[in-house]
């Protein structure tokens, strides 16, 4: 029997969003053996546009990762669609595929993301990334002025109904699941001074009218009139990979996410995490930074390491 050959490169990246991206382009830049694994799940894939991005503002996140992808080649970077679905470390690194391709890499970058669960309301999925949004800096501008709702699903919630105030006076915040006796006096007197409207009650569902949303209507029937509702959905991080090297992890409100440095290496030598993987509020720009972080400190990592071996030979 042929055994199965195993590709080995310098670092292997598992994502090719924002972070993946970046690391990749630092690290082919630097001439390391590259290799991208992307599932082609982007968080952002819903939302039209992306903001806030210097020189990217209003760019498509399809047309930011084409470019990123069109960029990487040109450094002989290799990306492949597929899913590492398992990794073992004896050494280096060997990264199992979906598709039954195996790898090996001396260094790991981590940049998985995170998996957004939206709350289990009618509507809301479906108008996800239209005018039920979730970051106010992401889309707070194109929406401004509007009818803003806050669909509540904790009571961290009341941050984001004060948060969105910057863009419209006119806020109603549902309480939905959430109990007023759940918020604080001090939530309470903030949100009075922002001039937020709060609304106990469950919410039965958003009212859509030609493709446009019009209204939320709550389990008694009543419907107040809005044309966007703000929600925070409960992060999922994508972190399987990270689990089964040991990797160290801290609770935060948001989910558990990896312990690691400034550069962005975890608690398992030669594993880097960038992006969602690290932590909920990485935007596109952080994301980026992080890559481009975390793939100069590869590369300046493998030298040193190979200098020393030479030096001991």
């Amino acid at each position: 029997m042929t055994e199965k050959h195993t590709e080995s490169y310098e670092v292997v990246v598992v994502g090719g969003g924002a972070a993946g991206l970046s690391a990749a382009l630092v690290l082919g830049r630097a001439r390391r053996r590259t290799l991208v694994v992307d599932a082609g799940e982007p968080r952002n894939a819903p939302a039209a546009h992306m903001q806030g991005y210097l020189s990217h503002d209003g760019m498509s996140p399809a047309e930011f990762l084409a470019v990123g992808r069109e960029e990487i080649a040109r450094y002989g970077v290799e990306l492949v669609r597929d899913r590492a679905v398992d990794v073992t470390r004896d050494g280096d690194f060997t990264v199992a595929l979906a598709s039954g391709r195996s790898v090996r890499a001396r260094r790991l970058v981590v940049a998985t993301g995170l998996r957004d669960e939206l709350p289990d309301v009618p509507g809301v999925a479906e108008r996800f990334g239209n005018d039920v949004l979730h970051c106010p800096y992401c889309h707070g501008w194109e929406v401004r002025d509007q009818a803003f709702g806050v669909l509540a699903t904790t009571p961290l919630s009341v941050h984001q109904a004060l948060m969105v105030s910057q863009w419209s006076k006119d806020v109603t915040f549902f309480l939905h699941e959430v109990a007023e006796s759940d918020l604080s006096d001090d939530d309470l007197r903030r949100l009075a001074a922002a001039g937020v409207k709060v609304v106990p009650g469950a919410v039965a569902g958003l009212v859509i009218e030609d493709d446009r949303l019009t209204g939320v209507r709550l389990a008694d029937g009543t419907v107040h009139a809005r044309e966007v509702v703000f929600t925070a959905p409960r992060a999922v991080p994508q972190t399987g990979l990270l689990e089964k090297l040991g990797a160290e992890f801290q609770e935060t409100p948001f989910g558990s996410y990896p312990v690691v440095d400034p550069t962005g290496l975890t608690s398992v030598p030669g594993v880097w995490a960038a992006g969602n993987a690290m932590g909920y509020a990485e935007q596109v720009i952080n994301a980026a930074s992080g890559g481009y972080r975390a793939g100069a400190f590869i590369n300046g990592e493998l030298l040193m390491t190979d200098l020393d071996a030479a030096i001991s030979h």
